[in-house]
């Protein structure tokens, strides 16, 4: 079961500074519990806000109203008080100074990230460069090799031919062949994507709910991760994480899928139920059946009989969209499966605790989902 959280990590891990196999084990653990990601994504959210400030001179005229503020300063006369009860030594002097300093240069960070620089942020406007291969078009005009795709322009790409796109400074997406994609918005804290048709790979470094990609049937949310999104000419649309963790939606609902996970959408319905690679193809079946076809009860049946300790994950988020006996039975089976932890509490689980559940993953995933 879960046993340690890795919280005092997290700096060195968001900055680069473990060695190999540490940044694999916290990257690991951060998939699996949602205590830590939490942690996490305020810290690398820091890290970025800090990587973004621009690297620019203090105007002449902040400095002079510094100097003048110490002027007169200095300029005040000293009194010499009696020493308080609770003795002021010079170490809580030299903290105080310290402390007045960082608030200082936090205010000139401040003053100058919010102060006009006199140059354009974003050069090129609102859009991202293209580096196509093959027939590669925006908007119908086949392109040369590069170009820029702007906010409301379609990138479409021919029999043969791909095209690379470089997604501000947070990362880039891959289109493949036959694959048409459009640039909705791009902005500090948004920059979003609709992918019509065919195939694209993303790998984005970013703050969580930055990067979005719309589809015919669901919206992935990044989490920071690498993935790929398949739309076939129906717009059914198969999502699969090969590393980080992505939100798919649609309809007021939400499904969390994973490192190694795949999840199916159906235009009108939405997102499915997650599962793991090496799902079984029966399993997968009555999972589509279940969550697509109005399977119902019978194909609920065939989940529990061909789901295994893995399975779990699927059976999880299954919990929450049964009631009544059928929530009884999904229970049932994954304690069958994993067996329920001390400290999670059976009836909680069926009044679908969120706590419960969050706290339910985080035990289980550790050991039973890798």
């Amino acid at each position: 079961m879960f046993k340690s959280h890795i919280t005092k990590q997290l700096s060195a891990y968001c900055n680069g500074e473990l060695a190999d196999d540490q940044m694999e084990n916290v990257r690991a653990h951060l998939l699996v519990c949602s205590r830590c990601q939490k942690e996490h994504d305020e810290i690398r959210f820091g890290v970025k806000l800090a990587q973004q400030l621009p690297l620019a001179s203090a105007p002449q005229e902040l400095w002079s109203e510094i100097e003048a503020i110490l002027d007169e300063r200095a300029r005040k006369p000293f009194v010499e008080r009696e020493a308080p009860k609770f003795g002021f030594t010079f170490g809580s002097y030299r903290f105080a100074a310290v402390a007045a300093a960082l608030v200082l240069t936090v205010a000139i960070g401040l003053f100058l990230y919010s102060r006009p620089s006199g140059r354009n942020p974003n050069p090129a406007g609102a859009s991202f460069e293209v580096a196509g291969v093959g027939a590669v078009r925006i908007d119908g005009d086949k392109i040369n090799n590069k170009a820029r795709l702007a906010i409301g322009e379609t990138l479409e790409t021919g029999d043969a031919s791909s095209a690379k796109v470089t997604v501000s400074q947070i990362g880039e997406v891959e289109l493949a062949s036959n694959s048409k994609l459009r640039l909705i918005q791009t902005k500090q804290d948004e920059h979003r994507l609709a992918l019509d048709r065919g195939q694209m790979r993303a790998t984005i470094s970013a703050p969580p709910r930055i990067f979005f990609v719309n589809t015919p049937a669901a919206e992935a949310i990044d989490l920071g991760c690498v993935y790929t999104l398949d739309v076939d000419d129906s717009g059914e649309t198969l999502l699969h994480v090969t590393l980080g963790f992505v939100e798919l939606v649609r309809n007021g609902r939400e499904v969390y899928v994973p490192r190694y996970a795949m999840c199916k959408a159906r235009p009108g319905i939405g997102p499915g139920t997650p599962y793991f690679e090496g799902a079984t193809q029966a399993f997968v079946s009555a999972l589509e059946k279940f969550d697509f076809e109005n399977g119902g009860v019978q194909a609920l049946d065939d989940v529990l009989r061909e789901s295994r300790i893995k399975d779990t994950f699927s059976l999880w988020h299954i919990l929450s969209e049964v009631d009544g006996d059928l929530r009884i039975r999904v229970l049932n089976r994954m304690i069958e499966l994993v067996g329920l932890p001390k400290d999670i509490s059976r009836d909680r689980v069926l009044a679908l605790d969120q706590k419960t559940l969050e706290a339910w993953k985080d035990e289980m995933i550790d050991t039973v989902w890798y």
